[in-house]
């Protein structure tokens, strides 16, 4: 139980509304599932800029896990009502359209 002590005290110092914050966890043959809620206004500082924070926090489990000869796994559930903006581009998908556009021109 170590792992979901850890995650819950760890999310709370990084977000805003830590009194919503909650993890479950599941145990089966792939190893230990956590299962992180938060507040749907701290989900940008959970994830961090391109993955960072999420991955870390990962990470960081993963280590916990091995002290307890444990796979330990993350899920970050998305909260109702909200989904990735559909406008919203990867920044690699804009460079390559603007690339291409450049190698278009260069064509004879």
């Amino acid at each position: 139980m170590q792992d979901k002590e850890f995650l819950e005290t760890l999310v709370k110092y990084l977000v805003d509304k830590p009194e919503k914050v909650s993890a479950t966890r599941a145990v089966d043959e792939m190893g230990v599932l956590l299962t992180l809620d938060v507040d749907p206004s701290d989900m940008g500082q959970i994830i961090g800029r391109s993955g960072n924070t999420a991955r870390a926090i990962r990470t960081l489990l993963r280590v916990v896990g091995a002290k307890n000869n444990a796979r330990v796994n993350l899920k970050i559930n998305q909260p109702e009502g909200t989904e990735r903006p559909a406008g919203r581009e990867r920044r690699d998908d804009r460079l390559n359209e603007e690339h291409s556009s450049d190698v278009d021109d260069l064509k004879l």
